[in-house]
């Protein structure tokens, strides 16, 4: 089958948006599937170099095309749509409403991610164009709050065949035979310290505060923060530098290929999300969100401390980590302190976490998608 996938992401770049449409596309090759990339700019990146930015195995072709901003991307979107049909796909995926309302115009069946409402003065009116058509279609919702939150704002319900709940996903072949902690950060070059792993962009809301009093009351404790903005990244390094704290560290960009070593470096992994939390978009995602590092959390087989969010409780479970409410930070301490010191306790979490996310590879969400989608009458 021929794929045709339309992003207005910048490739390459390190949001996390643009994460998820290179893993999409790996997905859809790895199933045996012609994938071109469409996306908006100019080619500045041999692919070998996006291949080791993005942790990817498979190669797809990308086109990069012109466009002008002042346009909304609609300009965008039409280019690729007719290189797409030029091409003679046989499915459109993709994140943007103008291309799934396009697609259905010149009847090229679309599959369409959903990850947050439409914004924007024409947004909101074009989903509604979207979501009503007769077109062939299925919408990919990564969270059942989501789709909920959908049908409350546009007054409908969604057909039952047209639409599939997706969270995000992990690439597992990379989270297999992973070092234990002790050899991960051996190879990694990391003193040999019991150690707390973040992973992640540093943006408000994603808790690097509870980080840093978790890191105050536990200075034996090795903290370590990988990801981050440069400018998010020389910010909280000024912070911490004031404060003093020598049981923090930095490591700014890391290419997505080394992720899962850095995360097998980890005793305890942490996911402090806060009651509000900015995407790389923009926005509140905090009740629909299905954040990737939570899958990659779960592959690393290790115990996980994370926001008791209700969104997070449609994939974990107490039996998966251990939760504490966003703002008591005594709930920090004590989650922290208990999984330090009862190493059963990591293990059973991390083992229960593991069986749990072998369900959610990005292959398992490509086939969920498609499942009997061309075989309707």
């Amino acid at each position: 089958m021929k794929i045709a996938i339309i992003s207005t992401s910048k490739i390459p770049s390190t949001t996390a948006n643009s994460i998820q449409v290179m893993k999409v596309c790996q997905s859809y090759r790895q199933l045996g599937h012609e994938v071109i990339l469409f996306v908006p700019g100019q080619k500045n990146s041999k692919f070998s170099e996006i291949k080791t930015h993005y942790g990817l195995t498979e190669e797809f072709e990308i086109q990069w095309i012109k466009s002008i901003r002042s346009l909304s991307r609609y300009d965008f979107v039409i280019k690729s749509l007719l290189k797409a049909k030029n091409w003679g796909c046989d499915l459109i995926h993709t994140w943007t409403p103008q291309a799934a309302w396009f697609a259905s115009l010149i009847k090229i069946p679309y599959l369409m991610e959903l990850h947050e409402l439409p914004s924007g003065k024409f947004g909101p009116m074009i989903m509604m164009r979207v979501i009503k058509n007769k077109a062939k279609k299925r919408f990919l919702i990564i969270t059942s709050a989501l789709k909920t939150r959908y049908e409350a704002y546009y007054q409908f319900k969604f057909p039952e065949k047209e639409v599939v709940i997706a969270p995000d996903g992990v690439d597992l072949e990379r989270y297999v035979n992973l070092p234990d902690p002790k050899e991960a950060r051996k190879q990694l070059n990391l003193p040999d310290k019991k150690t707390a792993m973040y992973t992640g962009h540093l943006y408000p809301g994603r808790g690097m505060e509870i980080l840093i009093t978790l890191a105050e009351k536990f200075p034996k404790i090795q903290f370590l923060w990988v990801g981050g903005r440069p400018d998010d990244v020389s910010f909280w390094k000024a912070e911490i530098d004031k404060h003093g704290f020598e049981n923090i560290i930095l490591t700014g960009f890391v290419e997505n290929q080394k992720i899962p070593l850095y995360q097998a470096a980890g005793d305890i992994l942490l996911m402090p999300y806060e009651t509000s939390v900015s995407g790389s978009s923009g926005g509140n995602t905090v009740d629909i969100c299905s954040p990737m590092k939570m899958f990659e959390y779960m592959a690393a087989k290790r115990a996980i401390l994370s926001s008791n969010l209700p969104v997070l409780h449609e994939v974990l479970t107490k039996e998966m980590a251990v939760f504490c409410s966003p703002d008591q930070l005594e709930e920090w301490i004590k989650g922290f302190s208990e999984l330090l010191e009862n190493e059963y306790l990591r293990v059973w979490l991390a083992e229960n976490a593991f069986s749990a996310v072998k369900k959610y590879s990005w292959i398992n969400r490509a086939k969920s998608g498609m499942t009997e989608f061309f075989n309707e009458n």
